[in-house]
């Protein structure tokens, strides 16, 4: 049994720079690959970015007005104190917990369990 080998293609620097200068006046990727038999679909694209000015490639653009760049680093700002502010929240709920945990170990109770049951002297509510 014999593996087919297969054919590998090596293009010159001057072929390279020939097809990038056609497509930068104007012919289309796959009309290059067609007429030269080029193999592999970023294969021009490569000799592009290596060879031309890049202005053929895809790229993305974003458009803003002042307006949208004011309101963006103004909800990056309202994010920023959003989150600082979750922060500190979630600092004082630790803290809260770490006194409840402390008051019952010192008062040999539970807070959590007891808090809001009726004490001894009276609910203050009326049973009439």
């Amino acid at each position: 049994m014999q593996k087919s080998q297969k054919e590998l293609v090596r293009y010159s620097t001057s072929f390279k720079q020939q097809v990038v200068r056609e497509l930068e006046s104007g012919a289309g990727i796959e009309e290059l690959r067609r007429r030269y038999k080029i193999g592999g679909g970023t294969t021009i694209q490569g000799w592009l970015r290596k060879f031309g000015k890049n202005h053929l490639l895809n790229k993305v653009v974003r458009v803003e007005t002042m307006e949208e760049r004011d309101r963006l680093k103004q909800l990056e700002a309202e994010n920023k104190k959003l989150k600082m502010a979750l922060a500190d929240s979630l600092m004082a709920q630790r803290c809260l917990e770490v006194l409840i945990e402390e008051a019952n170990k010192e008062y040999k109770t539970d807070i959590k369990k007891n808090f809001g049951e009726p004490g001894s002297t009276g609910s203050g509510k009326s049973t009439g």
